[in-house]
């Protein structure tokens, strides 16, 4: 017997609680609001946080009982994340308790208590309701005392350096006392430790306090002990280093900017030093005539492009004066390197010799550009190198490394004054090419450009050439337009698989990018996005039975990217950075709703594109797209082509031979 028509099975869900399945009678409820209209199987109720749980709560917190003190600060972190839950506290003065509780220090010192009094602190202050600036003196001191504590528990510490971390980004008042109460070298021991969200932490403190630093003061900041980072990292923790690494690398600027003064004694000091332990031992700056002369022709022999005056060669910027640091630290640190690079040239027959000076001034200029010195740090971004946090001078010994690759790379090229263009552009791929496959030091980067010999880039460019040449013989390029569309449709089903897979995305707009999390994915019918948020960062597929909004695919009117999107037309200093627009995009399923993503990477954001696309029976635009299609076929096209390997295929068939005159030829088998 069917259920009557009135009794629906509804979902009631709670701040605190897991959602329950009941039956709802309907006649009952519209007799009470008769407004509301029907209810239908499926609905999802959410109960409203009333403020007299907020006081409730509160009066809870504030009782003397050691258990129900406990249990309210837990219910209360879980609560505070809602709005109007935290709207409803801070105005019944619930957020300074919480920061009388923390400054009372002994008796509350440690434990779960702090634990849980910390993160709903933490969340009810992101919420924006109330002004950083308000923070005693007195809670900085106990907060930055937890951080600097040698033994302290993990969730406190943690906690601790992500308020500390708002309160830096938040207030330059507040970032004063922070950077007085904190000191760097405490911050860096945490990196030595083995919890990697406690390095996360750590190091995005790191960050703040260094952009907030005035640029005279940012040295200080970069005194990172060497660290390897052989494990795995987690997306927050590379983006993290990514950071730090453009910050450090940025603390170049200056001198790259810089262009020497001919007439200061000191700076040209710098450049007769060079000559000095390149020729002699003596120290001896007097200067005769003859003196000077030898000076021009050690100078040439150093490879100056202006031996009469080599300070000339220092006043083009980038890269400035940071050339002449480069040199100096090869020439003392590498002593033995130096020399011999200097003396091997001054061997060499004049148009073979490799000039060491202007190399050494162009390696400068390339290393600045290939690591993007003075740009700022991309959101989003985390292509970080793990060798840069395995030496104190890990830029200087990086141009040490790459002066002797080009001096190698010259010899193999036999190389002339006229090739040093030519040189300097195989150098750079050596580079590039050793980067990409992440080194995890600086000694393991030296294996890489050796296998990157001259002869081995040949061999590469060759073998991408043929892989990427399209051949222009009309059978090819019918064959070409056969195969098409059967790898666009491969493409079309790998994109809608991934989405049936899912993906997870950041809130935008949240500083503690890895504790904010939602989740979307595609029915397997194709026919539904499902929807919802997370509580952390999810390792594998997330069940639907988790994600409790959805959209059908029917009513997705349009997708849009970009500036277009509606979360992207907010006037927010973050949704302005273009890393974020290039990976923005919408869907429209009715004329005021839009589901808003942000994508984690360039690749998610041309598989979301893309699937949606397919969906909608859009073609697939994306540049993913076009490079697996360049990919599959010309796979395709070389296992279709295999036989006819090393023969030309011709540009038109071979013409139709005349008739014969005769058929005597013929055979007769009859």
């Amino acid at each position: 017997m069917p259920p009557p028509s009135d009794i629906v099975k509804v979902a009631i869900e709670w701040p605190g609680a897991n959602a329950q399945l009941i039956e709802f009678d309907q006649v009952l409820f519209t007799a009470h609001a008769p407004s509301r209209g029907d209810i239908k199987n499926g609905t999802i109720l959410r109960l409203a946080i009333s403020p007299v749980t907020a006081r409730q709560l509160l009066e809870r917190i504030q009782s003397h009982g050691i258990d129900a003190r406990l249990e309210a600060l837990k219910e209360l972190a879980k609560l505070s994340a809602d709005p109007t839950f935290a709207t409803e506290f801070i105005n019944m003065e619930g957020l300074a308790t919480l920061a009388r509780l923390v400054e009372s220090g002994t008796q509350y010192d440690f434990g779960e208590m702090l634990a849980f009094t910390l993160t709903a602190f933490l969340e009810l202050m992101d919420h924006g309701i109330v002004s950083w600036d308000l923070i005693s003196v007195s809670f900085i001191k106990q907060i930055a005392g937890y951080v600097n504590q040698p033994m302290v528990d993990v969730s406190i510490l943690q906690r601790s350096l992500a308020i500390l971390e708002s309160m830096v980004l938040n207030s330059h008042s507040l970032y004063q006392r922070v950077a007085q109460e904190t000191p760097v070298a405490q911050l860096i021991a945490h990196l030595q430790v083995s919890n990697q969200e406690i390095q996360t932490y750590a190091i995005a403190l790191i960050n703040a306090l260094f952009l907030k630093t005035p640029e005279d003061r940012r040295q200080v900041h970069t005194h990172t002990k060497p660290t390897h980072w052989n494990r795995p990292v987690k997306a927050e923790m590379a983006h993290q280093l990514y950071v730090l690494q453009v910050l450090t690398f940025n603390l170049l600027e200056e001198h790259m900017m810089t262009k020497m003064d001919p007439n200061d004694q000191t700076q040209r000091d710098i450049i007769f030093e060079l000559r000095r332990i390149a020729f002699d031992g003596d120290n001896d700056p007097s200067g005769t005539e003859k003196r000077k002369a030898i000076y021009t022709k050690d100078y040439k022999m150093l490879g100056f492009t202006n031996p009469v005056n080599p300070a000339m060669d220092f006043t083009q910027t980038p890269p400035g004066m940071l050339a002449l640091d480069n040199m100096l630290y090869l020439a003392k640190v590498h002593q033995d390197t130096y020399i011999r690079i200097v003396l091997e040239n001054c061997s060499r027959e004049d148009k073979h010799e490799c000039p060491f000076g202007r190399s050494a001034i162009e390696l400068t200029r390339m290393l600045c550009d290939i690591l993007q010195v003075g740009e700022l740090p991309n959101e989003g971004c985390n292509d970080f190198h793990p060798m840069f946090f395995t030496h104190e001078h890990a830029w200087e010994e990086f141009f040490c490394v790459c002066i002797q690759l080009l001096n190698k790379t010259w010899k193999e090229m036999r190389a002339t004054a006229e090739d040093f263009n030519k040189v300097m552009t195989v150098v750079r791929e050596q580079i590039t090419r050793a980067l990409a496959m992440k080194p995890p030091s600086l000694e393991q980067l030296r294996v890489k450009l050796r296998s990157l010999s001259y002869s081995e880039i040949l061999r590469l460019r060759q073998s991408e050439r043929m892989s990427q040449d399209d051949f222009q013989s009309p059978p090819i390029i019918e064959l070409r337009e056969r195969i098409q569309p059967e790898i666009l449709e491969l493409i079309k089903q790998q994109r809608l698989n991934r989405l049936c897979e899912g993906s997870c995305f950041r809130k935008l707009g949240n500083r503690r990018r890895q504790e904010k999390f939602w989740f979307c994915r595609l029915s397997l019918n194709h026919k539904v996005l499902h929807y919802g948020d997370l509580d952390e960062s999810p390792q594998g597929e997330v069940p639907f039975e988790l994600l409790t909004d959805k959209i059908p695919v029917s009513d997705i009117k349009a997708v849009l990217t970009g500036k277009d999107c509606p979360h992207m037309k907010e006037k927010s200093a973050l949704k302005q950075n273009k890393e974020v627009l290039e990976l923005a995009f919408s869907v429209l399923y009715d004329p005021d709703e839009a589901l808003n993503f942000v994508a984690p990477s360039k690749y998610e954001y041309c598989i979301w594109t893309d699937g949606l696309s397919a969906l909608l029976g859009k073609e697939l635009g994306s540049d993913l797209t076009r490079s697996d299609l360049d990919t599959l076929m010309s796979m395709e096209m070389k296992l279709r082509l295999l036989d006819l390997e090393n023969i030309a295929i011709p540009e038109a068939p071979p013409p139709v031979p005349k008739e014969p005159s005769t058929y005597n030829f013929t055979y007769n088998y009859g």
